[in-house]
């Protein structure tokens, strides 16, 4: 690999390292995403829940289109003005911020922490100039559309297998939906897989092409296969603190519920991924289970005020981790 003298393969090994550990932690803090609803009806435990979660994570490698690594590659930032220290600022950003609501267990967006940090490292060294209008305003668009589509779509869903299961006892919908549950929240993991760690690929991508080490035709394979190994491995170790907000404080779902909350989320990241935007999955989950808490019961079944937590979080994400960001590309001029 033809590297750039200016960053030593020390210096790049770190980095791409640090790729991988917020990889780690998008798996790690996202498994809510992807088994709260599972574990909350009691379909699955929760140790067999993040099993099935990572193994869909990890087979999303199926189903990959470079498309979401491509975005946040190319079409965030502009690759001339990034260097290692922008690069060293935005992980940095990502991976505090979502310690922080971690520990807190507040559901809030890897994704957007991580553009929120390859922002705010970029304003730091270069300005504005340095921003990609096109890409900053898709992204920006599919933060309210992504949830929206997923209330729409869950909403819908149940209220259609609501009409169609009208007079079947519940005890026997409850049965049938507790086995297609684990369709659903498959789908969503592959979902999650599929466009979460090719937000990784990308700032790794953004990475090798500021040393030499890539062009931006060809992403290695070997980036691709540690993405996919760190997210799923991230979700196999499970984000607990984040299950229960998602799962049972916001409302309670019975399993025609997750399902529905599952499939219409993932039929909202797959539609994202496949205009290459990178989403929250988690603004999109939680969209869906509000689609569902309000259709079934109305807009009363919903804890606004969790909801409005989640939501503030929500808008709190990009400009917090833009703001540590700008700080660690600061201190990052010192240390590497």
């Amino acid at each position: 690999m033809s590297i750039d003298p200016q960053i030593t393969f020390g210096t790049l090994a770190l980095l791409v390292g640090l790729a991988l550990a917020f990889d780690f932690m998008n798996g790690f803090h996202d498994a809510a995403n992807s088994i709260a609803t599972v574990v909350s009806t009691g379909v699955l435990k929760p140790q067999h829940a993040v099993v099935w979660a990572a193994l869909f994570n990890f087979l999303a490698i199926a189903i990959l289109e470079l498309k979401v690594a491509a975005t946040v590659g190319k079409g965030i930032i502009e690759p001339g003005f990034v260097d290692y220290h922008v690069i060293f600022g935005a992980l940095i950003g990502a991976i505090i911020w979502n310690g922080i609501t971690w520990y807190y267990g507040i559901p809030s967006s890897s994704s957007h922490a991580l553009i929120g940090g390859m922002v705010g490292a970029v304003l730091a060294k270069s300005g504005p100039a340095a921003l990609l209008a096109p890409g900053l305003l898709k992204t920006g668009l599919f933060i309210v559309a992504s949830p929206v589509i997923g209330f729409l779509w869950s909403a819908i869903l149940i209220t259609t297998i609501s009409w169609i299961c009208f007079r079947i006892p519940p005890n026997r919908v409850d049965r049938v939906f507790r086995k297609l549950q684990l369709v659903s929240s498959a789908m969503y993991s592959l979902g999650h897989g599929s466009n979460d760690a090719q937000k990784t690929m990308g700032i790794i991508w953004l990475l090798l092409i500021a040393s030499g080490g890539a062009t931006g035709d060809h992403l290695p394979m070997w980036v691709i296969i540690s993405c996919f190994v760190a997210i799923a491995c991230g979700t196999l170790f499970g984000g607990w603190r984040i299950v229960k907000t998602m799962g049972q404080r916001i409302t309670k779902i019975k399993p025609v519920g997750g399902f529905s909350a599952e499939t219409g989320g993932a039929m909202a990241v797959f539609f994202a991924s496949d205009l290459g935007i990178p989403v929250s999955t988690t603004h999109t989950i939680t969209g869906s289970i509000i689609g569902v808490g309000s259709a079934q019961r109305g807009f009363s079944a919903v804890r606004w005020g969790v909801a409005g937590n989640i939501v503030v979080a929500w808008v709190v994400t990009i400009p917090a981790s833009a703001l540590i960001a700008a700080g660690a590309w600061w201190a990052g001029r010192f240390l590497i």
